[in-house]
């Protein structure tokens, strides 16, 4: 079976770096917000190119502390608008309501799946407060014509940055085009920790300040409680891990640009829509996504085939019975996108051969 993601493969690289991290914070005897996490918010925003990085606990806590932030800024308030994607994993969204705002959905360009910029002036209101732009399967979302739009009505622009590790937009990467973004370093990221953690990123330090406090009970002092916070800290272990990997990121990135590079040249199939790339320094490929109509029956094709496959994702939030309230509401190219998309093997375990093989399988679909 040709896996779509190897972890331990993709890990062992970095096995004797990591078991010496993992060693030296056993002997240190301190574990949570120690030198090990602001080391790595120290690199880690050096990385993205932003002044500040604040380690928490997964992706979600990332964007919905810089949501909660700028409430306690008094920069939002319970029931404002935020503009999202229509067809984001449901995590961007969540975010939002949780945080008693409103997320607002608007379609994807169906060439980049990335929220579609034309689309976003329609959907804004007077209480509209923030765009969170999305970068998709690792393809940057952001661009000028976002940015213009957000100076013009005093808008917020929070990346949603969890796919997206180092992909770039004119120079500068994701983490740092927006006014915050938040990361996800689930396992099976670009850059991965060996289990849940995540990062905000930001240049604003204010936002930095109370996204810090907030993430740890409200507190940037010991028993001083500025804010009724939570619990959302990355802990010594990842932080130290992540350290380790993120000196293999880049690496990592062009192995995964040189796979779909490989895809794109060698998959000939009427039958099945390959991703658009505008821009291969914008994409870091965190999954080559590809469409056709028969979906189900191409996943198991592959599989006969010894092909492994993900759908990302089967149900558009707008169809969860989380947000029930939605059910009615018509997205159409959302629901064709999630309705065709798959994702093929992608990653740095993918030998040459796996790669062709996957190539010949696909062209070898009869729709």
């Amino acid at each position: 079976m040709i896996k779509f993601l190897d972890l331990k493969k993709i890990n062992e690289k970095f096995s004797d770096e990591i078991k010496a991290s993992v060693d030296s914070t056993l002997e240190s005897g301190w574990y949570v917000l120690g030198e090990k996490v602001k080391k790595f918010e120290k690199e880690f925003a050096e990385f993205c190119g932003a002044e500040y990085c604040i380690g928490t606990a997964n992706g979600l806590d990332a964007l919905r502390l810089i949501l909660r932030a700028y409430i306690e800024l008094g920069q939002m308030e319970e029931g404002d608008e935020i503009i999202v994607p229509a067809n984001t994993y449901i995590a961007s969204i969540l975010a939002v309501s949780e945080n008693r705002l409103v997320p607002v959905p608007v379609e994807p360009d169906i060439k980049t799946y990335n929220i579609n910029p034309d689309h976003i002036e329609a959907a804004i209101t007077a209480k509209t407060k923030g765009i969170m732009t999305v970068h998709l399967y690792g393809q940057n979302s952001y661009s000028d014509k976002m940015q213009t739009i957000a100076d013009k009505y005093k808008l917020k622009i929070i990346e949603d940055s969890a796919q997206a590790h180092g992909a770039k937009y004119k120079g500068k990467r994701t983490g740092s085009l927006g006014d915050a973004s938040g990361f996800s370093f689930y396992p099976g990221k670009n850059l991965g920790a060996l289990g849940d953690a995540g990062a905000v990123t930001t240049s604003n330090k204010a936002l930095a300040d109370a996204v810090r406090a907030i993430a740890n009970y409200g507190s940037l002092k010991k028993y001083v409680n500025i804010y009724k916070g939570i619990n959302s800290r990355l802990d010594e272990m990842q932080a130290g891990i992540l350290s380790v990997k993120l000196k293999g990121l880049v690496e990592e990135n062009k192995t995964r640009r040189k796979i779909a590079e490989f895809y794109k040249k060698n998959i000939n199939n009427e039958k099945i829509v390959l991703p658009l790339v505008e821009d291969w320094d914008a994409h870091v490929w965190h999954v080559f996504a590809v469409r056709t109509e028969r979906r189900d029956e191409f996943q198991k094709y592959l599989d006969e085939k010894g092909i492994q496959t993900i759908i990302h994702y089967p149900i558009p939030p707008h169809k969860q019975e989380a947000y029930k309230e939605w059910n009615k509401l018509s997205f159409p190219i959302t629901e064709k996108i999630h309705k065709e998309i798959i994702s093929l093997p992608m990653g740095s375990h993918l030998t040459d051969d796996e790669i062709a093989q996957v190539a010949e399988a696909v062209n070898g679909w009869k729709g």
